[in-house]
């Protein structure tokens, strides 16, 4: 579809208008005047609203308004109470001497009752307009009474007094107040929208998400992906698709790192000399970002959505920029980078030889049967001149091409056998790599070299095998084994270096000359004079902005999907990338002018999570998409942002779960994933966590705070408070701002709301009151029972849920988590691994655990270490894990395909890891039990004298089948 037709269809959908709120105190709540608008007494009121603000910490619901229209008034045949001020402002409360202080958190704004949006930008250019005493400076009231004569209400009288407002007509009181706005909604999307259709979006974001056929990939950049973040596999595939590709597209479980992969995309990007875009659901969403940015090296992000990071922008702006970094400087961070990356190499290196070595010697037991006729047939093998590992890499020289490849198999083959002190035609009668038969059709010796002639190419392959096994068993009984703990820390340091040169560079490149050249400081400029005016001022400077040197001097930008469109400047490709997060939860009407204003697009979301609502009707959407001829998907009702791009580009599955302990995220991950997810929180202590509590009480919202109190007596900090119903949760807040003051609430970080407030959130423990009772009708209970509400609603915490339920009983999915949650946490994700300490007490017979990692196993059992084989992290499986949950290490016992791999993501994970080669005990599992018992002991001393008869006896049960 043309892009035109798109917006053009989006624009019929979209709501003409924000919603008309004629009364801030609807539902009851509170409208606190204050006696100066900078500062507030400490008071009940004022304190019930510091609760609450800190309860609603990332919804920003407090507000402050200067000058009110109040009272009632006629509106459509009936009388209405109107409470609507004239400026207002979100604000937050700070504890001070005597009170609170007012800090601003947002954009002042004119009521949009004023609908003449120039008369607004005028206003708004007021000088001193919400300044510290400016309510009582000259001109104010006339200010307040122009404003409030624009909104077309008719009021009487202007008042000081807000504590009496009459009850039968209306009046302008000239004061501040503090209030509560929930549902904030943004401005309409119509006008904009059909702004936007009248542009050419030729090779925008826009453009590939709706074209027909599929957007394709632009090139393939394969260059390796360095970045300040460590990231998996995945994730470095997810950035260096965002390179080049349109639509680049990633889902993944709750806690799967999406939020730490959007990071690294936009590092990668703006590194490479692009500009990026966030775009995000909510401004603690796109706070949160921003935060995790500011935890690595490279270009300040603007959150332009948020007031306070504006005003430092602003203040950072205006003292002007230095010089940027020289060329010099550039190329002097390359060649850090360049030495790191040959640092990390060199002790890879190190590494990759020593396990090779390992894997060989591990061979020899399965050789040792054969040497001797193996050195009777290949004897040149076992000679000591003669190194078989490189003879065996020439005689599997591959033919990969015509004629020269050919010569080349041959020309290694012949220097094969004459290292081995063979003939030329010593394998002749065999299949040689150019696919020839060779066959003189004689056999016998060949004199000098005791080698049959004809003797099979497998059987010299066999022999130079057994050699090198023999003498890797030989080098390693010299030196001491295989000892790896020096090289891993080094491995570890290496990379650590490597990502603080690759951050630093970044952080230079994105304030390089070149970016900030004399356009850019001019652009510069300019920003900082536009983010001094008022909201509606501000759109106009922005689009008059030379927008292209701004994002070049300030490539990174992260503010809501609703700011974008409010704040940022107006035009098609203005950045290499955008970035749109919770991408399920973003409707296509809100992302089209976000899309627009970029050449390719990275889409996160997770469609097993909550989604949108729109409130378009079906007959609406079927009347606009029949009557343009487009197609089913522009479904606004039913097709999400994340929808619309995975249709149109694969899709990069994060399967590794990072944020809850196992019992918590165990029950999502096979119910509405499938077995898909990898668990990398796994370890002893986290499966012994049982992290669920279900608690039955009649009256819910008591038994919750009773919650709250315990779980910050436990310790946590970070406490949710969810509930699936907006009044229940209203009830909650009320009960919670009763029980705890705001200090405490402050000191807790308690936050209280809905799921769909939780969207996108997490904290160290949750409680959720359910809100249900027996007696309620069925479809209340399927709203709670929705999975993608339900997989929100689960996965929110880190460390421990608590479940609050009047229920006598449940079914369904409810009755399925109910019954997981009172069951053992061990089976959270315990994958098939082997408590052998467990088996051998209750009499049951032991698994089959083959060669080393067998007798080791046995004998740490012997010794009364507990022992666990084949234990799964994540994607991966530790041959044992010795220790109690208080104290324990991951053995590894062999050399494992990934082996570099597997064990840095087991560090990062926060593992201690023991290398158990035989090789370094000489095959005797005595001495490596009592090294590796050492490690983990002190906590296992009780554990040790209670079995000590057990161990001592040497019950059968008990042993270990070693196939």
């Amino acid at each position: 579809m043309r892009p035109s037709t798109v917006l053009s269809v989006l624009a019929e959908l979209a709501p003409a208008a924000a919603e008309r709120t004629l009364d801030v105190t609807r539902g009851s709540q509170a409208l606190v005047w204050l006696d100066a608008a900078e500062k507030a007494p400490r008071k009940a009121a004022v304190d019930r609203l510091a609760a609450l603000d800190a309860l609603h910490r990332e919804e920003r619901i407090l507000h402050r308004g200067w000058g009110f229209l109040a009272g009632t008034h006629l509106i459509d045949g009936r009388t209405r109470k109107i409470r609507v001020p004239l400026l207002s402002q979100p604000v937050r409360l700070e504890r001070a001497l005597g009170g609170y202080r007012i800090a601003p958190a947002g954009d002042l704004e004119i009521t949009p009752l004023i609908e003449d949006r120039d008369l607004a930008a005028a206003m708004e250019a007021a000088p001193g307009l919400a300044a510290p005493g400016w309510l009582d400076a000259i001109g104010s009231r006339a200010w307040l009474r122009a404003a409030a004569e624009a909104t077309g209400l008719p009021f009487e009288t202007v008042t000081d007094a807000g504590h009496r407002l009459p009850k039968d007509r209306l009046v302008l009181v000239a004061a501040a107040a503090l209030y509560v706005a929930r549902d904030v909604f943004g401005v309409g999307l119509s006008d904009s929208l059909r702004s936007w259709a009248g542009r050419d979006l030729t090779g925008t974001a826009l453009a590939a998400m709706y074209a027909d056929g599929g957007s394709a990939d632009i090139g393939h950049d394969d260059d390796p992906v360095l970045s300040p973040l460590p990231l998996s596999d995945d994730q470095g595939r997810v950035v260096a698709r965002a390179r080049t590709a349109p639509i680049t597209v990633v889902s993944g479980p709750p806690g799967s790192g999406k939020s730490h992969t959007v990071v690294a995309a936009a590092l990668e990007v703006v590194h490479r000399g692009g500009s990026v875009l966030v775009a995000t659901q909510s401004p603690h969403a796109a706070e949160v970002l921003a935060g995790l940015l500011s935890r690595y090296p490279g270009p300040a992000p603007v959150l332009f959505g948020d007031a306070a990071g504006r005003a430092d922008l602003e203040a950072e702006l205006t003292a002007g920029a230095e010089q940027g970094a020289s060329a010099e400087r550039l190329r002097a961070g390359q060649a850090r980078v360049e030495a790191a990356i040959a640092g990390v190499r060199s002790e890879r290196t190190a590494l990759t030889e020593a396990l090779r070595q390992e894997r060989r010697a591990a061979e020899l037991t399965d050789y040792e049967p054969l040497l001797p006729e193996l050195a009777a047939d290949v004897p040149g093998a076992f000679r000591e001149d003669v190194d078989p590992v490189i003879v065996a890499e020439l005689l599997a020289t591959e033919i990969t091409g015509g004629w020269w490849s050919r010569r080349r198999a041959r020309a290694a083959r012949r220097q094969a056998l004459r290292m081995l002190g063979l003939p030329r035609d010593a394998l002749d009668g065999t299949q040689q790599n150019d696919g020839t038969q060779q066959d003189d059709g004689t056999r016998g010796d060949v004199p000098g070299n005791g080698l049959r002639k004809g003797v099979p190419r497998e059987r010299v392959t066999e022999a130079l095998a057994a050699a090198a096994a023999q003498r890797a068993a030989g080098r390693l009984a010299a030196t001491g084994g295989t000892r790896l703990e020096s090289h891993w820390a080094a491995l570890h340091a290496a990379e650590d270096a490597l990502r603080e040169a690759v951050g630093d560079a970044m952080r230079d490149a994105a304030r390089s000359v070149k970016r900030w050249d004399r356009d850019a400081r001019r652009a510069a400029g300019a920003l900082a004079g536009a983010l001094r005016a008022g909201r509606n001022r501000r759109r106009e400077l922005l689009a008059q902005l030379d927008a292209r040197p701004l994002v070049r001097a300030l490539p990174l930008w992260i503010g809501t999907v609703a700011d974008v469109e409010d704040l940022l400047p107006p035009e098609p490709g203005l950045f290499d990338l955008v970035v749109i997060d919770e991408a399920s939860h973003v409707d296509q009407i809100r992302a089209a002018p976000v899309l627009a204003r970029a050449r390719r697009a990275l889409v996160v979301g997770d469609p097993r999570q909550l989604r949108f609502v729109s409130f378009v009707s079906d007959v609406d959407v079927a009347e606009v998409l029949s009557r343009h001829g487009a197609d089913e998907r522009l479904d606004v009702r039913r097709v999400s942002t994340y929808d619309l791009a995975a249709g149109e580009a694969p899709v990069t599955w994060l399967s590794s779960h990072y944020r809850s302990v196992p019992h918590l995220i165990g029950f999502s991950a096979h119910r509405f994933y499938g077995d898909r997810v990898a668990v990398m929180t796994r370890n002893p202590a986290a499966d012994a966590d049982d992290a669920i509590e279900v608690v039955r009480a009649d009256d819910e919202i008591a038994a919750a705070v009773r919650a709250v109190g315990e779980l910050a007596d436990a310790g946590h900090r970070g406490i949710g408070v969810i509930s699936p119903f907006r009044a229940q949760a209203e009830a909650l807040e009320s009960a919670l701002l009763t029980a705890f003051p705001a200090e405490k609430i402050e000191d807790l970080r308690v936050r209280v709301g809905t799921v769909h407030a939780f969207q996108g959130s997490e904290a160290d423990a949750v409680v959720v009151s359910l809100g249900l009772a027996d007696a309620d009708a069925v479809g209340r209970r399927r709203f709670v029972t929705d999975p993608q509400l339900f997989n929100v609603m689960i996965t929110r915490a880190r460390r421990r849920m608590v479940v609050v339920s009047a229920l006598s009983g449940a079914d369904g999915l409810l009755g399925e988590y109910l019954e997981w949650a009172a069951g053992p946490p061990e089976r959270a994700g315990l994958e098939g691994a082997v408590d052998l300490r467990d088996l051998a007490a209750s009499r049951q017979e032991s698994p089959s655990i083959a060669g080393w990692a067998g007798s080791l196993a046995a004998e740490l059992q012997r010794i009364g270490v507990p022992v666990r084989a084949g234990y799964a992290v994540g994607p991966w499986r530790i041959d044992l894990v010795a220790g109690s949950p208080e104290r324990f290490a991951g053995v590894i016992c062999g050399v494992h395909p990934e082996h570099l791999a597997r064990q840095a993501a087991l560090h990062r994970a926060g593992w201690q890891l023991i290398d158990a080669f035989p090789s370094r005990w000489g095959g005797d599992p005595k001495r490596a039990a009592l090294e590796i018992a050492a490690a983990v002991r002190p906590a296992l001393e009780s554990d040790t004298r209670c079995d000590e008869s057990l161990t001592e006896r040497g019950d059968e049960s008990t042993s270990l089948h070693l196939g």
